[in-house]
């Protein structure tokens, strides 16, 4: 800057108010904001600081790279401002915030003509997003947040965007554990484009966080265990070391004795081991919002034990030395109180003896509000007092708790209860079905219009419409919306469609041949829309139909069939009916000319009505099917006849009730199946010897009588952990003792429960792990013939990993017993091979159920000795189950 050390007196006076407005306005927060209203070099214009003058601005100029709207400016040629003045200043803060622009904003007087003044300003733009690269981070992180950073190509590049991906990215980590991320974002400018930058954003993660310990203070009545299991979400890092300071805690017993007098055994073990043995099946991370609420789950848990005044006090968190963290919380538990005299008021539809046996609770017990308020309302294991009102329509019903008096210890309970009207049923209706029909959805409801509004068959209509297998079980809904004055309700469910169809594709060699398998199951078919051109998306679907086709062929072997089934024939009862024709044609290759040609074919059709029965009670169906087989045998001496053929006519009647709430992944709930199957006793109105007669005469119209009884019951344990146990039974027996048991339909026990593709007997394969496949049947020189009893049981845990409906995945454990004998001579009920082992399942909505499992035979089984052991299994839509 042109100047010398000779300033004269306004020249000094300007430049010491000059710097005291620097100085103030170094306090603001706007500091890169202050206004630059500076002097040309080469110009000999003054300026006073301390008296501003008006001016009309004369003419405004841009310099610098940007472009800039005028309009933007605070002001325009011809208006008036004063120099150096808020105008100047505001403008600068108004064109900073738009973020167009770099830091280094300027705006000069270039010259002043009598009281015109002339304004240049100074703009550079910022630079903009040419691209971006992470460093030090995994791919399927960057998937996770690059959504949410959204950068794109030509974006304004500011430090409030750096900020911005900073967070999100800094946020991502802290949710995942790891609470020392840095993230530093380097701006690598283009050298072609100065203007153009590239981010390069390097992630340094750090140490991932845990919870190291949880310290509860103030706990002497309530055992801190107790604590930790009420802390859902907050769980401190998982420990091995059962011997760590053992000879401190035996003289401590010793020199303390007094303090251990008042504990039996189970107390003094878990004291000694609860710091010691840990065992963690979620991350122990932490994160604020589940802290929080961890925190009013003590009280909770304390509420529930009967201690009404308990409190935190404070708490508080800190890293140790290896930056894992500590939590200690400070309680203040209060004393122990109890329920004494409760009372009714305002009830007029139930007695006041009725309501207090559903609400289950007495004089003396503890004073737990969690299970006064379960028992008043929605309690999931069993009925409460809002169940009996809903369920009779009484959806305006509220029931208050008020603590009437509190003496001592004891506690009285006034139970205000508000009844108004039954609600009716105005409308009903479904949204969020893209492809299943109103009508297919709305004729599963047990809610009608013009009934009377009943919680347990809005309960009933949610289970329903599970079964059906089209829609997420996660996300389906139901909204009431009431209408108190008019004393009517409309009921909206809520539902998203999953795909439920299935295809099956396979190739392979074997046996110096190619094999291939093609098998495709239509879920929602729709025949009705067949010949409408544009209801094939893919295919006609939404009438809740079900078709199903398969092919099989190879050199050697043909197969093909199909079935299908109307759910509700007739359109006004849930009467499914059911179609089915399968052929299948084994040869050995050759002409069927040649004297050696061998063929076996089998022809089978089936039709059957499934009802549902109104007794014993809504969740039982009946199913009535009969079922036609042709064997036509010829020079095929694989078969129990070489030639000749064989028919098999029988009927089977199964009597079935499921109340599972789910199809893929139940919780809760039951499946019983009692099934007969028969065909009729020809043997017994016929003189024939059928001692001494060949197999082609014996079975050429087979007969038997077949029982079967299988249970399945599932139990929520605790989350979303669910025990399994089930048990399946199966008799096969005949008419004739000169004829015999039949060699067709037996049971073939072990392994997968996979059946073989040539298998042509009819035979019924049951999955037992832990054992090879069909290893647990009874044999014959050295082959298997098929058992006519069988039994199984099976108790399984299982816990999901994913339950998303595209990709349902869950893990299990497993006990299983089972046996299966020739005859009832041989028969020893408690006679069972055992085993145990761990699987996985995941059930693709194309592929349906897959699952594999590894189980442990514990018995040897005689003449097989590879047959039990350490076993490996691939089962297909539940085969195993």
């Amino acid at each position: 800057m042109k100047n010398n050390f000779n300033i004269d007196r306004d020249k000094y006076y300007m430049r010491i108010a000059h710097s005291l407005l620097v100085g103030i306005l170094c306090f603001f927060p706007f500091v890169n904001l202050l206004s630059q209203v500076n002097l040309q070099n080469e110009t000999h214009i003054h300026l006073n600081y301390l008296n501003p003058e008006e001016y009309e601005v004369g003419g405004i100029t841009f310099s610098g790279n940007a472009v800039c709207d005028p309009r933007s400016l605070g002001f325009a040629v011809g208006d008036k401002i004063k120099i150096p003045g808020e105008k100047i200043t505001k403008t600068i803060e108004r064109l900073s915030k738009m973020g167009l622009y770099e830091d280094n904003i300027q705006i000069t007087v270039t010259k002043i003509e009598n009281k015109l003044i002339f304004l240049d300003v100074y703009l550079e733009e910022v630079p903009r997003l040419m691209g971006f690269t992470y460093k030090g981070v995994k791919k399927s992180d960057i998937d996770e947040f690059d959504n949410k950073i959204n950068l794109s190509q030509g974006k304004v590049v500011n430090e409030n965007l750096k900020a911005v991906v900073k967070n999100i990215i800094r946020n991502y980590y802290i949710d995942k554990g790891y609470y020392f991320t840095q993230v530093e974002i380097e701006e690598e400018r283009d050298s072609s484009n100065h203007n153009l930058v590239t981010l390069i954003i390097d992630v340094k993660k750090g140490k991932k966080t845990r919870i190291n310990e949880i310290i509860f203070h103030g706990t002497e009545q309530v055992e801190p265990i107790k604590l930790y299991a009420a802390m859902k979400e907050t769980k401190a890092k998982f420990i091995f070391r059962p011997f760590n300071k053992i000879d401190t805690a035996i003289v401590d017993f010793f020199k303390n004795h007094d303090k251990y007098k008042g504990k039996d055994l189970k107390d003094l073990t878990l004291d000694y081991f609860q710091k010691r043995i840990r065992f963690r099946f979620k991350g122990s991370k932490f994160k604020e919002d589940n802290y929080d609420t961890d925190k009013e789950n003590i009280i909770s848990k304390y509420n529930e034990l009967g201690y009404r005044d308990a409190y935190i006090v404070k708490d508080t968190f800190y890293l140790d030395q290896n930056k894992d963290l500590n939590i200690e919380i400070y309680i203040e538990e209060g004393k122990k109180y109890y329920f004494r005299n409760i009372t009714w008021v305002g009830n007029t539809k139930y007695s006041s003896d009725v309501l207090s046996k559903v609400l289950n609770i007495n004089k003396g017990d503890v004073y737990n509000t969690v299970l006064l308020e379960r028992n008043l309302s929605m309690n999931p294991e069993g009925m409460d007092v809002s169940t009996l009102y809903l369920d009779d329509g009484y959806l305006f019903f509220n029931a208050v708790p008020i603590e009437k008096l509190v003496e001592n210890d004891s506690i009285d309970i006034e139970i205000r209860i508000v009844e108004k009207n039954p609600a009716i049923i105005n409308k009903v209706s479904v949204s969020g079905n893209t492809r299943t029909g109103d009508e297919v959805i709305l004729r599963e409801l047990s809610t009608m219009p013009g009934e009377k509004f009943s919680r347990s068959d809005v309960i009933r209509s949610q289970r329903q419409l599970l079964q059906l297998g089209y829609f997420n079980q996660e996300k389906m809904n139901v909204i009431p919306k009431a209408n108190e004055t008019d004393g009517t309700v409309d009921l909206e469910y809520v539902v998203e469609e999953a795909s439920s169809d299935q295809l099956e594709l396979s190739i392979g060699w074997g046996s110096n041949q190619f094999i291939a398998s093609v098998g495709v199951s239509f879920n929602n078919f729709s025949f009705r829309k067949l010949f409408k051109k544009s209801a094939w998306t893919p295919i006609p679907s939404g009438d809740g139909q079900r078709l199903a086709l398969r092919v099989y062929a190879n050199t050697y072997y043909r197969q093909y069939g199909f079935s299908f089934t109307e759910p509700w024939l007739g359109g006004k009862k849930p009467n499914a009916f059911t179609f089915s024709f399968s052929h299948t044609n084994f040869t050995n290759g050759q002409s069927e000319s040649s004297a050696n040609y061998q063929r076996m074919r089998i022809a089978n059709a089936a039709v059957g009505l499934t009802s549902r029965l109104k007794i014993p009670d809504d969740y039982f169906m009946m199913s009535n099917t009969i079922s036609y087989q042709y064997y036509d045998v010829k020079n095929y001496p694989y078969f129990i006849i070489i030639n000749g053929y064989s028919h098999g006519l029988s009927y089977n009647y199964s009597l079935i009730r499921n109340s599972l709430d789910a199809v893929i992944y139940p919780r809760n709930g039951s499946e019983m199946l009692f099934s007969l199957q028969f065909t009729p006793p020809y043997s017994l109105f016929s003189n024939k010897d059928y001692s001494s007669m060949e197999p082609k005469d014996k079975y050429k119209w087979l007969e038997y009588h077949k029982w079967k009884f299988n249970i399945s019951y599932y139990l929520n344990i605790v989350d979303n952990l669910v025990l399994s146990v089930r048990g399946k039974f199966g008799f096969l027996g005949h008419y004739n003792a000169a004829l015999g048991d039949t060699p067709f339909e037996r049971f073939y026990l072990g392994g997968s429960g996979l059946s073989s593709t040539y298998i042509s007997d009819g035979r019924e394969v049951i999955g037992m792990r832990g054992y090879a496949d069909e290893s647990l049947t009874p044999t014959r020189d050295g082959n298997a013939i098929g058992g006519t009893i069988y039994q199984r049981f099976t108790f399984e845990l299982r816990y999901p990993i994913s339950l998303n409906p595209s990709a349902t995945i869950f893990l299990l454990a497993f006990l299983e017993a089972g046996n299966n004998w020739l005859n009832a001579e041989t028969y020893k009920p408690f006679d069972l091979y055992r085993s145990a082992g761990v699987g996985a399942r995941i059930h693709l909505p194309m592929f349906g159920m897959l699952g594999l499992d590894w189980g442990y035979g514990f018995d040897k089984v005689a003449g097989n000795p590879s047959a039990s052991g350490s076993q490996f299994h691939f089962s297909i839509n539940q085969s195993i189950d």
